[in-house]
């Protein structure tokens, strides 16, 4: 496997020990807005703004915190019909990246 590259192996679906039993949410103070003047949607939080595109809009999405990795994995795959494995790889790593960033956190 490349450097870099996420593995889905038994439950675990990230390098960083994030199981598809977790389930992520948003934090207080991080909120999901439409931005009019740029014409986009993007992630605010405290004193930071990012850019969303489609997929990671997607996945914002689903997430409300109820939800396990595992299940948001399923809706996104029935409904873009994907392969669940593909699915759950880019999320993972739109997780973790939000995770290394402190914008979104899981609970087991």
């Amino acid at each position: 496997m490349a450097a870099g590259q996420l593995s889905i192996s038994g439950a675990r679906v990230t390098d960083k020990n994030t199981l598809l039993s977790d389930v992520p949410f948003i934090p207080r103070g991080v909120r999901l807005h439409f931005d009019k003047v740029r014409d986009l949607w993007v992630l605010l939080a405290p004193e930071r703004t990012i850019k969303l595109d489609p997929i990671g809009l997607a996945i914002l999405r689903e997430i409300d915190g109820t939800s396990t990795l595992s299940q948001i994995a399923e809706n996104l795959s029935a409904r873009y019909n994907a392969p669940v494995g593909e699915i759950t790889s880019d999320i993972s790593e739109f997780i973790s990246g939000l995770m290394d960033r402190r914008i979104l956190e899981v609970r087991a």
